[in-house]
């Protein structure tokens, strides 16, 4: 029999605070924490390793805002736009932070039981959950400077008193790993004196101190809410740096992940189909540790993804993603990747080390910035400054080849370029970046989408990627982040409007895109858990073979990555010949006898024997 609920989250707490000297009872804190999520402490739980998911999951990545409609909280638009442009393509929605904040576009919560009332409220939530499986953040490493909790923590009130990480500046603190290159501790007057507040990301974000099991309650009450609210999937923002002990690291730490085995232990008691995906942006062997032993992440951020992918179509080169593929362990039976290729924040670098050298790495970053791209930083060892990410449109990425970088970068901001949107003082100038394009740009783009919705795993489209927008930097330039330059904000009737045109940029991708999304809904071979080999077809050529859990159905998924047509040879893929085999995209037969086809530049087949 399988432990209980109370032994198990007793188990989870020993191994926590195991080199914390706790005035508190940990059965008594355990019983709060089963308490607080409404409980039973003798049940026993769900079974491991269970799927949750399907080859049907395809997710979509938004703000809450992303569309705008005179006179209607952005809830509300987002959910029409749902309905309208993607039913039937996209089941699950990821809202980026929809609570009151005060910076970092969302990820500087000021209050973690509300919604932010310039979106809408908790019934335009559950509206969307209703019809779409939700996920939600849990921005869990840090609150915002300007929150409650931070006022009663410079008062020496409850609660917040001591709900924040402090540390001195004499402390060894060398080796801390930080994504920023702003000073680490922030000096604020408090109650009980001048103190140092931990601050990895921004002086506006004070890192949480989980050492007091209080605070843990705090963000189980917070977790309880969100279930009740219709939120089945959280995204557990920033967690690698959660814990911290001074002359350590303070990223990825034994007790960080017991904390998320705890915190799963409790959402699965509460829905057995609920999922934790944890969001940290580190190099590859260290994202992996995140799935534990089937007991921590139901699904990681494939990280190592965008940047190895875009650095492949640009480059025209498949070894280090064929490399990466190949050394990609499969995930077991109820864990999965969490597959996308761009986001709200950027392509990460850090990723990317140990499988691009330094020198493609800065010809990476060097190509990306002539395409309008910028470039964020971090604080590397000694107090170096190390690129962090590249903040670019994909669209834009992905318009020419390294080789096509060279011309000299122009941004185009003009209401009159086809490109441009004025249309109200609510509106953003979205800017084309041409440097560099060399008339191939869609058919990359559409390749990058084709490779990841074949790979293992549950694939998410960042919003500004099914919809093909570009740069925009009157938004960069507004807001003063990086960042911005892919967080546009539509006026929806402008987007339907172009959307309806068959001839727009915006409704041929988004179509191509649709019928690529609706193809792979249909195979059991794509299922997130299906077997997955690498083909080994020359550095021009990218491709896998996919086989399903019942063995029934095969898929060669072989794209050419190259500017230039290439031929395949069929007999490389070892089809069996008592199949009969046709491309689920375009639709062609390969009857027996077929030796070789060509491969247009970017063009991606699917060959399967169903």
């Amino acid at each position: 029999m399988m432990p209980s609920l109370q032994q198990r989250v007793m188990h989870h707490l020993e191994k926590i605070y195991a080199e914390i000297n706790l005035p508190s009872d940990l059965a008594a804190v355990a019983e709060q924490l089963i308490a607080v999520m409404r409980l039973d402490g003798d049940a026993e739980g769900p079974a491991a390793h269970r799927n949750l998911w399907t080859q049907a999951d395809i997710a979509m990545i938004t703000y809450g805002d992303t569309f705008q409609t005179p006179d209607e909280k952005p809830l509300k638009t987002l959910a029409r736009v749902l309905d309208a442009q993607f039913k039937g393509a996209i089941n699950c929605v990821h809202i980026l932070p929809f609570f009151p904040w005060t910076s970092d576009e969302g990820f500087s919560v000021l209050d973690y039981s509300s919604v932010n009332e310039s979106l809408g409220d908790w019934c335009d939530i559950r509206a969307i959950a209703d019809h779409y499986r939700l996920m939600g953040d849990l921005v869990i490493n840090h609150g915002s400077s300007r929150s409650q909790w931070f006022e009663n923590f410079k008062l020496g009130l409850d609660p917040g008193r001591d709900y924040f990480m402090t540390a001195s500046p004499e402390d060894d603190l060398d080796q801390v790993v930080r994504p920023r290159t702003s000073p680490l501790l922030k000096e604020v007057e408090t109650a009980e004196g001048t103190r140092f507040v931990w601050c990895t990301f921004s002086h506006d974000q004070v890192d949480f101190d989980f050492r007091n099991p209080q605070l843990l309650a705090e963000f189980v009450g917070i977790v309880r809410q969100y279930l009740d609210n219709g939120i089945e999937i959280f995204r557990l923002d920033a967690v690698a740096f959660l814990w911290k002990k001074i002359g350590t690291p303070c990223i990825n730490l034994e007790e960080t992940h017991e904390v998320i085995r705890l915190l799963r232990t409790l959402i699965e008691h509460a829905n057995p189909n609920a999922m934790i995906i944890t969001e940290t942006n580190i190099p590859n062997r260290e994202n992996l540790s995140y799935f534990g032993n089937a007991n921590e992440a139901h699904a990681i951020y494939n990280f190592s993804l965008p940047p190895l992918l875009v650095y492949t179509l640009i480059s025209g080169n498949s070894l280090y993603l064929s490399q990466w593929l190949m050394t990609l362990p499969p995930a077991q039976f109820g864990t999965t990747y969490f597959n996308f290729i761009a986001s709200h924040d950027g392509i990460g670098l850090r990723p990317a080390e140990g499988l691009l050298s330094d020198t493609e790495i800065d010809q990476f970053i060097a190509t990306m910035e002539a395409r309008g791209g910028l470039v964020s930083w971090r604080a590397g060892a000694g107090g170096t400054r190390k690129a962090y990410e590249i903040n670019i449109a994909l669209y834009d990425a992905l318009q020419g080849t390294i080789a096509s970088a060279g011309v000299e970068n122009r941004a185009v901001v003009d209401a009159s370029n086809s490109t441009a949107t004025v249309t109200d003082s609510t509106a953003t100038v979205e800017a084309n970046t041409d440097s560099g394009v060399d008339g191939l740009g869609r058919a990359r783009f559409v390749c990058a989408h084709a490779i990841m919705l074949a790979m293992e795993g549950i694939p998410a489209f960042y919003v500004h990627s099914l919809l093909a927008t570009r740069n925009d930097l009157y938004r960069v330039e507004h807001t003063g982040q990086n960042r911005s330059i892919n967080r546009h904000q539509w006026q929806y009737e402008a987007l339907s409007q172009r959307l309806a045109d068959s001839d727009s940029e915006h409704s041929q991708v988004l179509a191509e895109l649709l019928v690529l999304i609706r193809l792979r809904r249909a195979q059991s071979a794509f299922h997130p858990n299906a077997t997955q080999y690498t083909l080994q077809l020359g550095t021009q050529l990218f491709g896998f073979w996919r086989h399903g859990n019942d063995r029934r159905q095969s898929i060669f998924c072989v794209f050419n990555i190259s500017a230039s047509p290439q031929p395949l040879r069929l007999s490389d893929l070892n089809l069996v010949v008592t199949d009969h085999w046709r491309d689920l995209i375009s639709g062609a037969d390969y009857p027996e006898g077929t030796e070789v086809i060509e491969l247009a530049p970017y063009q991606a087949v699917w060959i399967s024997n169903r």
